[in-house]
C-alpha cells in the first residue's frame, strides 16, 4: 500500500482513509477505517468517468453484485454511496497478496497447491453463479491469497446472465485477454462456462508462472486464446488435462464447477497446505504509511494493519515461447539471444476476433509468421464476425463455358471507405471508417506501418490464406487496392486552384490472385498497381510522394471485374 497523496480525500462517508491500496479501471481503492476501527477497502469512481452515460449504471451494478454475492470466497459489501459524487463502495478488507504478485515473487505453485487452489476457486465461483451472477474477469490479479483461503475480488464487470454488456469508453471491454473465453471475444456470449475458462487459465498461470496464452499486445494474446492451445509445458499431466478441459474452445465441452472440484480430489483444506501458508505468511501487522500532513487529517498517522505486498505488473515469461499452429506456422517469434535484432513479417488477420467495443469498426490482432526476410508490418486484425470458411468466388465463364479468372477490377461508383491515422490508437495507429463487407477469418495481409516502410517510395503489400484448405474447384480471388487521400495530387490541386478534396474513387488496383492456388503473394506499390476503365488499363499508379497524407489499403474478394466485396481495410501515412 502507499501513503495518501495531497489531493486524496481524507474522509469518505463515515470512513477515515488510511492509505492507497491500488487503482482500477474506474477509480482509486483506499484503505479506510470505520468509527469502530474496522478496516475496509473503499473503491471510489473517478470524476472523469462519471460523465459517461454508462459509467454510473455499471458502478451501481457492481454494488448490486457485491450485495447479492455472499460467500466465504468473496469480500463482502459493507457500505456504498450512490446518490451523489464522490461515488464509492466499501467492502471488507482482505489481507494477503494477489495470486499474480505471489507467483511473480515466489514462482509457480506446486501441483498439489494448484489443485487445492483450483478446487477452492471453483467452489467460490459456484457460490457466485448460484446468485445468478458471472464474474467475467477472473484472473490472477483478482484472486487474493488470504489466510482464510483465496478470495475473489473486483466484480466491476460482473453481471447477471440476462444483462447486456457495457463496452463503451469509460466502461469495460470483455474481460482480460488471455483469461477471457473465445465466445466472449467473438460473440460477447457470457455465461458460467466463460468463468470456467478463466478459472483454467488462472490455474495455468499459477502452475507455470507464465501468461497462459503468451505475452505481447492484447490483440495478439486474444487471438491465441481463440485459436491456439494454452501453454502448459512442465505441468503434471492430470492437472494439465483438467486445465485443457476447462479452456476448451467450445463452452459446451467444458466441465461444470462441481465436476472440476471432484476431479481435483483434494484431501484437505487449502489453508493447511504448507506452500499456500508460506505465501500468506508475510501478512503480519505493519504501520500504515503516514499521509501528508497527518496531524491535520484528524487521525493518527500509524494504525497497525495487515500489510498487502505491492502488486507488480503482470509478469511476462522470461522469454517468448511458441506454440505451433495446425499447419506448422508459429504465431509468436522464438526467443533470440540478447542483442540480436528481430526482423519479421507480421501478418494481419481479417475477420478473426471481435474484441467488441473497445475498437470501433473492427478488432485488431497480431499474427507474425516468424519469417526473416520481411520488413516490420502492422500486427493487427480487422473484422467483427466469428470464424467462417472463406467463401469461394465464381469467376466469369469464357465462350466455352470454362471458368475465366478475373484479371482486373474497376470502379462501379463512389467509394467512401478510407483509413485515417490515429496516434492515440495504441493497437493500430489508425482505423477505417467502414466495417468490412465480408468476413473471412483465414485471410491474412501485410501492409506498411512505419515511415521507413515507404521511405524508398515503394510499399510492399502481401496477402495469403492461412489455416484453410480448398475443396475441389474452390477459388478465392483477392485484389489489393491502394487509394490516395485526394482525388487530385497535392501539387496539381495547388497549381489548378481547385484545392484538395477527399478521394471518392476506387483507387489503384492489383491483379486479382487466387489465394487457394498460392501460398501467398507480395505486391509492390506503385509497380504492380494501375487504374482500369472499361476493361483497359488506363494508367499506372500515382507515386506515393505526390500526395502526402493518409493512404487507404483495401483488400477485396473478386468474382468479376465489377463484382467484388471488401474483406479488410488498412492504411499508412505518407509524410510531407
Amino acid at each position: 500500500m502507499d501513503a495518501l497523496k495531497a489531493n486524496d480525500p481524507t474522509v469518505l462517508g463515515r470512513y477515515v482513509l488510511q492509505a492507497r491500496l491500488g487503482a482500477g479501471g474506474m477509480g482509486q481503492v483506499y484503505l479506510g477505517r470505520s468509527p469502530g476501527g474496522r478496516l475496509v477497502a473503499l473503491k471510489v469512481i473517478r470524476d472523469g468517468i462519471t460523465e459517461h452515460p454508462e459509467a454510473l449504471p455499471r458502478f451501481r451494478r457492481e454494488v448490486d453484485t457485491a450485495r447479492a454475492v455472499r460467500s466465504a470466497y468473496t469480500a463482502n459489501l459493507i457500505d456504498a454511496s450512490l446518490d451523489e459524487a464522490p461515488y464509492w463502495l466499501a467492502t471488507e478488507y482482505v489481507e494477503g497478496p494477489t495470486l499474480a504478485a505471489a507467483v511473480a515473487a515466489r514462482g509457480p505453485l506446486p501441483g498439489r497447491t494448484c489443485r487445492g487452489l483450483f478446487a477452492a476457486l471453483a467452489e467460490g465461483l459456484a457460490a457466485v453463479h448460484a446468485c445468478g451472477v458471472t464474474h467475467r474477469d477472473l484472473k490472477p490479479q483478482n484472486v487474493i491469497l488470504s489466510r482464510r483461503g483465496p478470495q475473489l475480488i473486483d466484480f466491476g464487470i460482473a453481471r447477471g446472465v440476462e444483462q447486456t454488456a457495457v463496452t463503451e469508453t469509460g466502461a469495460s471491454g470483455p474481460g482480460t485477454p488471455g483469461f477471457t473465453a473465445p465466445e466472449v471475444l467473438l460473440h460477447n456470449e457470457v455465461g458460467p462456462a466463460a468463468d470456467v475458462f478463466a478459472l483454467g487459465a488462472t490455474v495455468a498461470y499459477a502452475a507455470t508462472g507464465r501468461p497462459p496464452f503468451g505475452s505481447g499486445s492484447a490483440a495478439g494474446v486474444a487471438f491465441r486464446a481463440v485459436y491456439e492451445e494454452i501453454d502448459l509445458e512442465g505441468v503434471e499431466e492430470d492437472l494439465a488435462r483438467l486445465v485443457r478441459d476447462c479452456v476448451a474452445k467450445d463452452p459446451a465441452a467444458r466441465p461444470g464447477l462441481e465436476r472440476v472440484i471432484e476431479r481435483c480430489a483434494v484431501a484437505g483444506a487449502l489453508v493447511g497446505d504448507a506452500h499456500y501458508a508460506a505465501l500468506t505468511a508475510g501478512t503480519g501487522p505493519v504501520p500504515v504509511p503516514a499521509p501528508p500532513s497527518a496531524a491535520a487529517c484528524g487521525h493518527a498517522p500509524e494504525v497497525p494493519v495487515a500489510a498487502t505486498p505491492p502488486v507488480p505488473a503482470f509478469a511476462p515469461p522470461v522469454a517468448p515461447y511458441d506454440l505451433p499452429t495446425a499447419d506448422g506456422w508459429t504465431p509468436t517469434q522464438p526467443a533470440r539471444p540478447a542483442g540480436e535484432p528481430r526482423r519479421r513479417r507480421a501478418w494481419t488477420v481479417a475477420g478473426a476476433v471481435a474484441l467488441a467495443a473497445a475498437v470501433t469498426g473492427g478488432v485488431l490482432l497480431a499474427l507474425p509468421d516468424g519469417g526473416e526476410d520481411g520488413d516490420d508490418r502492422k500486427e493487427r486484425a480487422a473484422g467483427t464476425a466469428g470464424p467462417t470458411r472463406g467463401a469461394s468466388a465464381s469467376p466469369a465463364k469464357g465462350n466455352d463455358g470454362s471458368p475465366q479468372p478475373p484479371r482486373y477490377i474497376e470502379a462501379t461508383g463512389p467509394n467512401r471507405e478510407w483509413w485515417s491515422a490515429d496516434p492515440a490508437d495504441a493497437w493500430s495507429g489508425g482505423r477505417c471508417n467502414l466495417p468490412p463487407e465480408e468476413q473471412n477469418q483465414h485471410f491474412q495481409y501485410g501492409a506498411p506501418s512505419e515511415a521507413s516502410d515507404i521511405a524508398s517510395g515503394k510499399a510492399r503489400i502481401g496477402m495469403r490464406l492461412g489455416y484453410d484448405e480448398a475443396g475441389p474447384g474452390d477459388t478465392y480471388y483477392v485484389a489489393a487496392v491502394v487509394k490516395p487521400p485526394h482525388d487530385i495530387p497535392a501539387a496539381e490541386a495547388e497549381e489548378s486552384g481547385i484545392g484538395l478534396s477527399q478521394n471518392l474513387g476506387l483507387g489503384f488496383t492489383s491483379e486479382p490472385v487466387d489465394l487457394y492456388a498460392s501460398e501467398g503473394v507480395d505486391f509492390t506499390y506503385p509497380d504492380d498497381f494501375g487504374l482500369y476503365v472499361d476493361g483497359k488499363r488506363h494508367s499506372g499508379a500515382l507515386p506515393l510522394e505526390d500526395d502526402p497524407g493518409d493512404w487507404t489499403v483495401r483488400f477485396v474478394h473478386v468474382q468479376s471485374p465489377k463484382k467484388y466485396a471488401g474483406i479488410a481495410c488498412d492504411g499508412f501515412t505518407v509524410p510531407e
